[in-house]
């Protein structure tokens, strides 16, 4: 066997072309039994989970796997060939620069996948989002872009100092330009990361904004108010405000407050049951938690009351607070309560003297 080897291997050193074509061939061949190695191997290990990302992964994983062993054999088998130093050193970087693209579009097709897997998954990845993934895989396709090109030009021995400094400069530049537009960018992710508000949610504004989340962006939130406007706000308004979402919390469900005042000396156990009465019998108005009226205050001319009880949709505020009003009114003059009104005792006196 050793004197076959070297047989094989004295002829191969006379030919320098069949030399270059066998390590080519036996790298084609290497490059084939990695390549079904290594994906065969995740591929079982995919095969245990339950979704299909690590299947896509796997599949994404060939053609930089095999190309890279490949690419290896060739810069070999140039190499070998004895050219000339230039021929060579192009020959070799070329490869080089081959193997860096194929790299790059593995590394953005692996961060679409990624961002389309995130995206399935709201409730763990907040920023993630139909409106978002877009731009964040254009985002991160042009870092890619950006990063090969800076690996090409090591690759090839070109001086980037002085590319990267004017592209400093033009950032920074850019950076002072659009500051406002940065400022929402960097807003809407934490809109979207910390989730204040979530979309069909009904918020108010500190500035007296009311509407329901129709579209909440990078660069800016839309709400569509009870008038059916639509009003845009810039997120970098939305992260500086103080915002009140009256659709949050664990439970589904919105508080409306009736006031009424009754007059001095009414039944107050009268008072209390129809106003309990009244809101138990509205269709919006929730049974649990429970209608429950509240004495308040003793006013200036009235006995102050308040009938506290829970909607479902914040959107029917106005409505049920309407109709509540009404049937008080209603119910109060046909049970005999009073409802006052603020009235003023002028006693004049004479001067004396007068």
């Amino acid at each position: 066997m050793s004197d076959i080897w070297n047989e094989v291997v004295d002829f191969l050193e006379t030919y320098p072309y069949v030399r270059a074509l066998a390590y080519i061939v036996g790298f084609a061949l290497l490059a084939y039994v990695a390549d079904k190695v290594l994906t065969g191997t995740l591929a079982r290990l995919a095969r245990r989970s339950e979704n299909t990302f690590d299947d896509r992964l796997v599949r994404l994983l060939h053609r930089p796997v095999f190309l890279s062993v490949l690419f290896a054999g060739l810069d070999l088998a140039a190499r070998s060939l004895e050219m000339s130093e230039g021929l060579e050193r192009f020959t070799t970087l070329s490869l080089r620069t081959i193997l860096v693209f194929v790299w790059v579009m593995f590394a953005y097709r692996f961060v679409r996948l990624l961002l389309n897997v995130m995206r399935h998954h709201p409730e763990r990845f907040g920023v993630v989002q139909s409106s978002t993934e877009a731009l964040l895989s254009n985002f991160m396709a042009v870092v890619f872009v950006l990063g090969g090109a800076y690996a090409i030009m090591v690759i090839w021995d070109i001086n980037v100092t002085g590319l990267l400094a004017s592209a400093g400069i033009v950032g920074l530049a850019l950076s002072f330009a659009a500051q406002d537009t940065l400022s929402n960018l960097f807003a809407g992710v934490a809109i979207l990361s910390d989730k204040p508000y979530e979309l069909d949610d009904y918020i108010v504004l500190d500035s007296g904004e009311r509407g329901r989340v129709t579209k909440i962006g990078l660069r800016s939130t839309r709400l569509l108010t009870r008038d059916d406007v639509e009003v845009s706000i810039p997120n970098g308004i939305m992260g500086a405000a103080k915002i009140v979402n009256e659709a949050g919390g664990p439970p589904a469900r919105y508080r409306i407050r009736a006031g009424v005042g009754v007059s001095y000396g009414s039944d107050i156990e009268q008072v209390e049951r129809v106003l309990v009465t009244i809101a138990a019998d509205h269709p919006k108005v929730l049974d649990r938690p429970e209608p429950r009226a509240r004495f308040r205050a003793f006013g200036d001319s009235s006995l102050d009351w308040e009938l506290l009880c829970w909607i479902t949709d914040p959107a029917d505020r106005g409505l049920v607070l309407h109709e509540l009003n009404g049937a008080i009114y209603r119910r109060f003059a046909a049970e005999g309560i009073t409802i006052p009104f603020p009235q003023q005792d002028v006693h004049i006196k004479e001067m004396p003297g007068g």
